[in-house]
């Protein structure tokens, strides 16, 4: 069953956003929150957390900077060339895919109602 006025928290699938207490851990502080986990593989969350990993290993270390201007010359540095290299990547969970899931949801919850 859909709540009314639900607003829906985007998260990955990490170990802190799976199972039922992180699903209680939400809704004891946000109770109109709807938790909705993205993909398992190549989830948007996951190609952010693959590009923050690169710039920690390739910008960032060593942490030798002398002031905050030197790190953001480097990490400019970075953006320029990574931009002018990198590829898209395809996204491949549409909003088919994410209505599937929703309504998957909706089937549990009425399912556990029932009970």
């Amino acid at each position: 069953m859909r709540r009314r006025n639900a607003c829906s928290s985007v998260v990955d699938n990490g170990s802190s956003h799976r199972g039922r207490a992180a699903i209680d851990r939400l809704s004891a502080r946000y109770p109109n929150a709807v938790m909705v986990h993205t993909p398992v593989h190549a989830s948007w969350l996951n190609q952010v957390e693959i590009y923050f990993s690169i710039i920690q290993r390739k910008v960032l270390s060593p942490n030798d900077f002398e002031d905050l201007d030197a790190v953001e010359r480097r990490l400019l540095t970075f953006e320029e060339r990574y931009n002018a290299t990198a590829v898209p990547f395809k996204w491949r969970y549409t909003i088919t895919d994410l209505h599937r899931h929703l309504e998957r949801l909706d089937h549990h919850d009425r399912t556990l109602q029932a009970a």
